[in-house]
Formats: structure tokens, sequence, C-alpha cells
């Protein structure tokens, strides 16, 4: 009686790489912001921007710090610091020392590293207020234009288009002017910032808005919105919690480009005389007064410059790697 006949048996080989006796690494997903921010890492010009934007809000919440531990005030005077001919500060560069690390200001003889260091508050502020109160709006009624259509859409898109095509410096210049001294327990500075923070803003939302509306009107007709509708989501339901998340990509991105030119529109108000007045520190306000000095003091007028030149700069840099990490297949 013959054996049966067995089939030779195979076992298959282990895959390349594998160690008998270690597990295998679970597979992680990574999360959008994970991905992003990987990205972001990779551009070292956004990543400096960053780092520089970062240590601007530092210098600007920790001004009174800073200015105490150099020993100077942006508001005390120095005035035997000016040579009394020439109303310019005494000694080079406009007075540097190590007293007064970026000299003295014309006339006054007030700290320049000290006003530079508070003009940082009144910029950043300015700054991001606004673009907070810009993105507000435009987030708001550009989601009601795009989402529900029909005659909402079109008097929020006419008035977008009024808004953007009026003189808004001009509209701002006048205002400013008649503004009162005290208004809603503000005085003074105060009242200017609050008045520039609410214009600018209100002027900047229907940039936000038309952003906002164009991408709702492709959100609302994707696929998972039919989904949501099918099982019975309300418009409520559908507006915050399938719409306004995929909404923040393009909010952040229009965020940090909107910052930086939120800053050089308060430079100028400041520099036209309808901004921050003195003793307040602005960069724009110390730009306006350096006109005059500028052939015999010209440091007076490169410092406050690049300080507004850095901030900008550094801001647009930063903005460009975001907006690159969030929307990798967006053309430059």
């Amino acid at each position: 009686m013959t054996a049966p006949l067995h089939e030779p048996t195979t076992e298959a080989a282990p895959p390349a790489g594998f160690e008998a006796g270690v597990p295998e690494k679970a597979v992680q997903g990574r999360s959008l912001g994970r991905i992003a921010w990987e990205r972001l890492k990779r551009d070292k010009l956004a990543l400096g921007g960053g780092v520089v934007v970062l240590v601007l809000v530092l210098v600007a919440v920790l001004a009174p710090l800073i200015t105490s531990l150099v020993g100077q005030s942006p508001y005390e005077r120095h005035e035997e610091l000016i040579d009394p001919l020439f109303s310019t500060p005494i000694g080079s560069f406009g007075g540097i020392s190590s007293d007064h690390l970026l000299g003295v200001e014309p006339v006054s003889g007030r700290d320049v590293f000290a006003r530079i260091v508070y003009g940082a508050q009144v910029s950043l502020l300015v700054g991001f207020a606004s673009a907070v109160v810009a993105i507000v709006l435009g987030t708001v009624l550009g989601v009601l234009a795009g989402f529900f259509g029909g005659w909402l859409d079109t008097v929020i898109s006419r008035v977008m288009d009024m808004l953007l095509s009026f003189p808004q410096l001009l509209f701002i210049i006048a205002l400013v002017s008649v503004m009162p001294n005290e208004m809603l327990g503000l005085t003074g500075t105060g009242v200017r910032l609050f008045v520039m923070i609410l214009v600018i803003g209100f002027f900047g939302w229907p940039y936000v808005g038309r952003v906002v509306r164009g991408q709702t009107l492709s959100l609302r007709e994707r696929e998972y919105v039919d989904a949501a509708r099918s099982l019975g989501a309300g418009r409520i339901y559908i507006l915050f919690r399938e719409l306004l998340p995929n909404l923040v990509a393009p909010i952040i991105v229009y965020a940090t480009m909107m910052i930086p030119t939120n800053i050089l529109t308060e430079a100028a108000l400041s520099f036209l005389g309808v901004g921050v007045k003195p003793p307040s520190a602005s960069w724009g306000q110390m730009l306006s007064s350096a006109l005059s000095y500028y052939e015999a003091d010209p440091m007076y007028m490169i410092i406050p410059g690049l300080a507004i030149f850095i901030t900008v700069l550094s801001f647009n840099l930063f903005g460009d790697g975001v907006r690159d990490a969030l929307d990798p297949k967006g053309s430059r």
C-alpha cells in the first residue's frame, strides 16, 4: 500500500526588515494640523518670520518691564542731551550711548528705544484688533451670503462692492478729526485707537467676506453637506459643524495677510497726524517728527522706519508660509 501523497507546504517569507520577536510599528494617522505644521517647519523663511513676530508680541506685552530694565521711560525728557542751538542730540548717531541704546529724540530728548518698544504696542494692537473685527464681520456675512443666497446674497454683495470702492483713508481722517476727546470711558489716545480699530476693521471685512462667500458657495455643494441634509441636519448644524470648520484655513491665511496691512494703515494715519498724538509713542508719528531733522539726525528716521519694515516683512513671510502649508496645491 503506497503512502498518500502530500503537497509540499511553503511558508511565506517574512517581509523585508522584519525581525523575529519585534512587533510591527503601528501606522499612525496625522491630522491636517500636524501635516500643515510639518510643511511649515520645512520653510525656513516662514519660521524666521514667525519667530520675529513672536518676539515683537513679547516686546509689546513686556514693554513696561523692558523699559524699566534699561532704566528709561518713553515720556521722560532729557533736554540736557539736546544741542540748544540746533535742537538735535549731542553726540554721534543721534546720541546713542550705554544709557540710550538707540539715541534720543530731537528737541525733547526722549529715549528712542523706549518709544520704539511702546510703539510696538500701538502697532500690534491696531493690527490684531482691527483684523479680528474684519474677520468676525467678514466670516459671518460671507457665510450667510454664500449659504442662503437669493436676495440676502445680493444685498450683502452690493454692500461689499460699495465699501470696497469707498476711500477708506480719507474717511478715517475725517472721522478721527471730529471725534470727541472722551467717549465710552476712553480719553485722548484711547479714543483714537478705538476709532481706528473699528473703522479699519469695518472697511476690511469685505475683503474677507468675498473670500468666505466664494468658499461657502463651493462647500455647500459638497457630498458631506448633502449627506448631512439627508440625515435631517438643520441649517444651523450645517453652518457650524460642516461649513465653518472647513473655512478655518483660508480665514487664518487671510488674517496673516491683513495684520501687516493694518499696521501700515495705522502708521500712515499717525504719520499724517490723525493717529496717535505725542507724548504717546507710535512709529508713524516718530517718522512724521523726523522729517524736520532727517539731515541733521538721520538715525531718528532710520530706526522707526526699520521697525515698520521688519514687522511688516516678518508678517508677510510668515503669512506666505502659512498659506503654502495649508494649501500646498495653491499657486504662488
